[in-house]
């Protein structure tokens, strides 16, 4: 790899995105970029640098081995360019978790977020679940993120501050020719004797899965064993297509081919949602996803409860707590 004069960090990022998805889709979605624009970036570093940085197929993306050797440098480079502005009271990138590209909650927030602060960088990032984004919130590597705050470990709660957002309708996910596919809404004592998947298994979204064990509790509704972990739309649907199980959601969970989305009812149950930040950090960029956040949660009535709802009881003092 020849010695380039100078790099711009903008290319940098756009690398080290690609290098930690795998995935040009998922990566110009977490920086919110157009993906022409990302293959861009990446292509001019690789012309400055002199180097082919990735593998391409139709069917992933993998790094050479020159770009095994950039990932390590990108990422110290970026490091203490963050560190840089830091030192002189400029504002690093706020890094923010959104859980997943498809869901609405962290998205419409960040989106306000940026209006209300252009001259600060909001980074997302995607970690699948709150239990996997709190680890690299106590540790640094995130700044902040959205999930069901008392799912987490006490130990883990007592490091971390959070702010109610939503309570959000969950709904199932079911094959297009399941027998509750025909239905606009499917009561949850048309689910008995069902096997629904809530994330089992993914150590990431432990949160989520004590969320589904309480709601099934006494409902005759079985948990069903861990699957394999989906990374994207695509191995979603070949796992669903294999294993035929109805998956718990939320609402405005994306919709999948072959597949149809059928709010919960009677009761409603409300997945919980806070926004999650590490205790004591400072940032313009987090006042500004604070307030987005109220603004939000406001206009849209997030956190107003409709009759006949359900949430778990260990919920109701996170979700009770007001900025």
């Amino acid at each position: 790899m020849p010695a380039p004069s100078a790099i711009d960090p903008r290319l940098l990022r756009a690398f080290l995105a690609v290098a930690e998805e795998l995935h040009f889709t998922r990566a110009a979605a977490r920086l919110y970029v157009a993906q022409q624009a990302l293959s861009r970036d990446v292509r001019r570093l690789e012309r400055e640098l002199g180097a082919e940085l990735f593998v391409r197929t139709t069917r992933q993306v993998t790094l050479t081995a020159d770009g095994e050797r950039l990932l390590p440098l990108a990422r110290r480079v970026l490091t203490a360019q963050d560190e840089l502005l830091a030192s002189f009271g400029q504002a690093r990138p706020l890094l923010v978790d959104l859980n997943s590209p498809g869901l609405v909650t962290g998205h419409r927030v960040l989106h306000r977020a940026r209006e209300l602060a252009p001259d600060c960088e909001l980074m997302a990032r995607y970690e699948s679940g709150l239990t996997g984004a709190a680890a690299e919130l106590l540790a640094g590597r995130l700044d902040a993120s959205f999930g069901r705050f008392a799912g987490l470990d006490p130990a883990v709660r007592s490091g971390l501050e959070q702010q109610p957002v939503r309570y959000e309708p969950m709904a199932v996910v079911l094959p297009e020719d399941h027998p509750l596919a025909a239905r606009p809404e499917v009561p949850l004592a048309a689910l008995a004797g069902e096997t629904v998947y809530g994330g089992a298994g993914n150590p990431r979204t432990r949160e989520w899965t004590d969320l589904a064990c309480r709601l099934f509790e006494g409902r005759g509704i079985r948990l069903a064993p861990p699957l394999p972990l989906a990374v994207g739309d695509e191995e979603f649907e070949r796992i669903m297509a294999k294993n035929r199980h109805p998956v718990l959601a939320v609402v405005d969970f994306p919709a999948l081919p072959r597949t149809v989305r059928r709010p919960l009812v009677e009761p409603v149950p409300l997945s919980p949602v806070s926004l999650v930040w590490r205790r004591g950090l400072v940032h313009p960029g987090l006042d500004a996803l604070r307030r987005a956040a109220g603004e939000v949660a406001e206009a849209e009535g997030w956190l107003r409860r409709p009759g006949g709802s359900w949430t778990p009881e260990a919920d109701e003092t996170t979700m009770t707590v007001r900025p």
